[in-house]
C-alpha cells in the first residue's frame, strides 16, 4: 500500500526549485537533470526493494539486549549494505573525502524516500551523516583522515550524545567529564541517555560525538566541549583496534522507530575511555548546534515522509474500498461507491495532502538555501540565506512533526477499524511519527527558540527577509485570477504576524516569562503562515502550467485544490491564535503547581 509519489518529487524539485540548474555551479557540475533522475531512480529502487520489505518485521521484533550487545534484525544491516554500495552515505560530501558532492536539495529528496519506506533503518545513515558533517566542519585533518573517511564510505556509523538521565534537554546540567590525559587525549566518564544508534553490530565502528565538560572550565553551557569517542579505538593507520570503554547499559523500549536502537551508554565504567577534542575547548555546544540544526531539519523530513506513506496508503485504500452510497442515493440495492467518493473522506485526504506536500516544499526550500550558501559568491546574499535558514529551522522541524503526525491520524481514520490494526501499515506509521514532536528538541523548545531568539536576532532581520520573500510571491499571485484571493489572504496574515511579533519582541525585553508563556502557540501560528506561502508558491507554478497546457492536468488541479483547502480550512485557525497571543495571556503562568 505504501508508494512513493515521484510526480510530486519531480514537481517540487524541477518545476518549483529548478534543481537541474544547480549543475551550472562548479561544485554540482555532475548533477544535471539526467544525473538527478538516475539517482532518484536508484534511491526509489533501494527504498522499495530493500527498506520497505522489513519495515513491519523490525517493528514487531525490536532490537534485543543480549550479553551487553544490541542485536538488530539482520535485514537492517543487509539493506544498509546496499545503501552503502550505492554511495548514499557519502552522497553530500566533498570529492576530497570520497563523496559525490550531491546537492542538498537532491540528497533530501532521496532521504525522503528512504524514510517513507522504513524510518527505523533510515535512522542509522541519518545520524552518521550528521556526525560526519560535524567532523568535516570542525575536526582536524588527522581526525578527518581517521574518522571522516570511513564514515563517508559507510564503514563507520555515527551518533550524537547530548542528553543524560539527570539533565534531559537542560544541557547546562550535563555531568559527563573529560579529564586531560597529558598526551592530547582525554579520559571520558559519565552516562548518556536516549542515544539513537548507540550500539549495534552492523558497522565496523561507531563514532560517538559526545558533549562533556573539562574540569575547571566555565559553568553551564559555556563549559561544554565536543569529543570524538569511538566504540573501538582507531590506530594511526586507520586499523580498528580494542574496545574503548563505551558500554551499553540498556535499551529503551520505544513506541515507534523500533528499528533504530535507542540506548543508555556508560563511558569509562568498564575500562579506559579515550576521547579526542574537536576544535577548541568549551565551544562544544556551538559546534554541536550544526548537527542539531541538521538533525532538526532531518526530523521534519522524517515526519513528512511518514505522513506521505500514510497518505499514499489511505488514498489507495479509499479508492479501492466500496462502502455506502451518496447522501442522495436512496436505492439500497444500488452499487456501493468507493469511500473516496464521500466528502468527509476527501476532507481527510486533502488534509493529509496539504500537510505532506506543504511540509515537503518547506524542507526542500531549506535544502535549496543550504545549496545556495555552499555555491554562493555574493556574500550579502549568503548571509541573508543563512539568516533565513536559521529562522526557518524550528518551523521545518516542528510544523511537520506536529501536523504531519495529525495527517497520520487522518490516515487511520480513513481506514476505520482496519487502520487501528497491525494488518495495515498506518498504525505503525503513526507510532513512528509520534516521536518527532519530541525528537531533537521538543515542540515547546522549538517555540522558545523561534520566539525567544530567531525572530528577534539581528534586530529582526530574518523576519524582514522572510516577509520580503513572501511579499514577492504574493505580488506575483495577485495577478492570477484563481489565486488573487489567496494572495490577499496571505498578505493580511503576514502583516498581522509581523505586527504581533513586534509586540511580543517588546514584551520579551521587559518580561521574558510573560512573552514566552505561549511561545508554542506562536510557533504553530508562524508555521501555518509559512506553509501557506509554500502552497501559494506551488499553486502559482501549477496555474501557469495549466494555462500553458503543460504537464498532467489532474496532478496540477490537485495542487490547486490542496492550496484552496489549506487557505480555507487550515490558515484561518491562526486568527484565534493571534488573538490569544496579542492578549499576552497569563493563564499558564498563573496556574500554580499545587492546584493540579
Amino acid at each position: 500500500m505504501i508508494r512513493i509519489d515521484r510526480a510530486d518529487i519531480a514537481f517540487q524539485l524541477f518545476d518549483l526549485l529548478d534543481a537541474d540548474r544547480l549543475s551550472e555551479a562548479t561544485r554540482f557540475a555532475d548533477w544535471d537533470r539526467s544525473g538527478i533522475d538516475n539517482v532518484l531512480d536508484t534511491a526509489e529502487r533501494i527504498a522499495i526493494d530493500h527498506f520497505l520489505p522489513h519495515a513491519a518485521a523490525v517493528d514487531e521484533n525490536e532490537p534485543k539486549f543480549v550479553d551487553g550487545k544490541a542485536i538488530v534484525d539482520p535485514r537492517v544491516g543487509a539493506a544498509l549494505a546496499v545503501y552503502r554500495e550505492a554511495g548514499f552515505f557519502g552522497a553530500g560530501f566533498d570529492h576530497e573525502w570520497g563523496g559525490a558532492q550531491m546537492p542538498e536539495t537532491l540528497r533530501i529528496a532521496c532521504a525522503y524516500m528512504f524514510s517513507a519506506t522504513n524510518i527505523g533503518t533510515a535512522g542509522y545513515p541519518f545520524l552518521t551523516i550528521g556526525a560526519a558533517n560535524l567532523i568535516a566542519s570542525f575536526g582536524s585533518d588527522e581526525q578527518k583522515a581517521r574518522y571522516l573517511a570511513p564514515m563517508v564510505e559507510g564503514r563507520f556509523f555515527g551518533t550524537m550524545c547530548l542528553s543524560e538521565p539527570q539533565a534531559g534537554s537542560s544541557l547546562s546540567d550535563i555531568a559527563t567529564k573529560a579529564e586531560p590525559a597529558g598526551d592530547g587525549t582525554y579520559r571520558i566518564s559519565g552516562r548518556k541517555m536516549w542515544i539513537s544508534g548507540g550500539e549495534q553490530e552492523m558497522s565496523e565502528n561507531i563514532v560517538h560525538m559526545v558533549l562533556a565538560k573539562i574540569p575547571g572550565g566555565p559553568a553551564g553551557v559555556k563549559g561544554i566541549s565536543l569529543f570524538i569517542v569511538p566504540k573501538y579505538r582507531v590506530g594511526e593507520d586507520g586499523a580498528v583496534g580494542a574496545r574503548n570503554g563505551v558500554t551499553l547499559a540498556g535499551l529503551n523500549h520505544k513506541m515507534g522507530y523500533r528499528g533504530t536502537t535507542n540506548t543508555l551508554l556508560n563511558f569509562g565504567e568498564a575500562g579506559e575511555c579515550i576521547g579526542h577534542l574537536v576544535g577548541e575547548p568549551h565551544k562544544g555546544l556551538a559546534y554541536m548546534f550544526q548537527m542539531m540544526n541538521e538533525a532538526r531539519i532531518g526530523v521534519g523530513l522524517g515526519a513528512t515522509a511518514l505522513a506521505s506513506a500514510g497518505y499514499q496508503a489511505s488514498l489507495a485504500y479509499a479508492k479501492d474500498r466500496p462502502q455506502g452510497r451518496h447522501p442522495d442515493g436512496k436505492d439500497a440495492t444500488s452499487k456501493q461507491v468507493p469511500i473516496v467518493e464521500h466528502a468527509d473522506i476527501r476532507r481527510l485526504l486533502l488534509a493529509q495532502k496539504s500537510a505532506v506536500e506543504g511540509a515537503f516544499a518547506l524542507l526542500l526550500y531549506c535544502a535549496r538555501l543550504v545549496d545556495g550558501i555552499r555555491i554562493g559568491t555574493d556574500e550579502a546574499k549568503m548571509r541573508d540565506d543563512e539568516l533565513l535558514l536559521d529562522l526557518l529551522t524550528p518551523v521545518a522541524k516542528s510544523w511537520p512533526s506536529e501536523f504531519c503526525l495529525e495527517a497520520n491520524k487522518h490516515a487511520i481514520q480513513v481506514l476505520g477499524g482496519y487502520g487501528y490494526t497491525r494488518d495495515y501499515p498506518v498504525e505503525r506509521l503513526y507510532r513512528d511519527n509520534r516521536l518527532n514532536p519530541i525528537h531533537e528538541g521538543t515542540h515547546g523548545i522549538q517555540g522558545m527558540d523561534i520566539l525567544g531568539r530567531k525572530v528577534v536576532q539581528a534586530n529582526g532581520s530574518g523576519l524582514e527577509l522572510l516577509a520580503g520573500r513572501i511579499g514577492e510571491t504574493v505580488a506575483e499571485a495577485s495577478s492570477v485570477a484563481v489565486l488573487s484571493a489567496h494572495a490577499s489572504d496571505l498578505a493580511n496574515h503576514l502583516a498581522e504576524t509581523v505586527k504581533l511579533t513586534r509586540v511580543l519582541a517588546g514584551e520579551l525585553a521587559k518580561d521574558p516569562r510573560k512573552a514566552l508563556a505561549n511561545a508554542t502557540i506562536y510557533l504553530d501560528m508562524f508555521g501555518h503562515v509559512v506553509i501557506a506561502w509554500m502552497w501559494l508558491r506551488q499553486a502559482l507554478v501549477a496555474a501557469h502550467k495549466l494555462e500553458a497546457g503543460e504537464g498532467d492536468a489532474n496532478f496540477l488541479h490537485g495542487k490547486l485544490a490542496a492550496c484552496r483547502y489549506f487557505f480555507a480550512y487550515e490558515l484561518p485557525r491562526t486568527k484565534a491564535q493571534k488573538e490569544l497571543l496579542a492578549k499576552l495571556d497569563e493563564t499558564t503562568l498563573d496556574m500554580q503547581a499545587e492546584w493540579f
